[in-house]
């Protein structure tokens, strides 16, 4: 199973967006499941359905940062590069899509914290099954043409 069709089927068992594109690329990252699960939980819907930058964005710029990313607060040239990096992935998203922004890909303004109800309705109407796999297929190409 690709990491778009894993995404896919996450986001189908309930996971939100972001849950769904970081989650699919565990056994890349080395995380465990319900850790990735977790830590990703509030990036879903645009950030808390703030309808901001997409979920499966967040999750994809989470898996970035876990490959390629830094953890010495001097570390400006890694620091510069990583930032190149989620700029391009983020460029290529919103080239993809028309934009990286929830609200955008959705034209549905904020709402209430509360999450609708995952139903044939909610699936049909959202284009989130394809976002994440979107997600996913440009990490999987990052990762190929950057190797960790």
């Amino acid at each position: 199973m690709t990491h778009s069709e894993k995404a896919a089927e996450l986001f189908m068992q309930g996971y939100n967006c972001a849950q769904a594109v970081a989650v699919a690329f565990c056994d890349v990252t080395g995380l465990e499941p319900e850790y990735t699960a977790k830590i990703s939980s509030g990036f879903g819907g645009g950030m808390g359905r703030l309808r901001e930058v997409c979920g499966a964005v967040s999750g994809m710029f989470m898996v970035l940062s876990h490959l390629y990313g830094y953890d010495d607060p001097n570390a400006d040239k890694e620091k510069k590069l990583l930032y190149a990096r989620v700029q391009e992935l983020g460029n290529k998203f919103r080239d993809i899509n028309g934009s990286i922004i929830c609200r955008e890909l959705l034209d549905n303004p904020p709402t209430d914290p509360n999450p609708s109800p995952r139903t044939a309705q909610y699936y049909a109407q959202r284009p989130c099954v394809r976002m994440v796999m979107t997600a996913a297929d440009l990490m999987d190409a990052f990762i190929a043409e950057n190797p960790i």
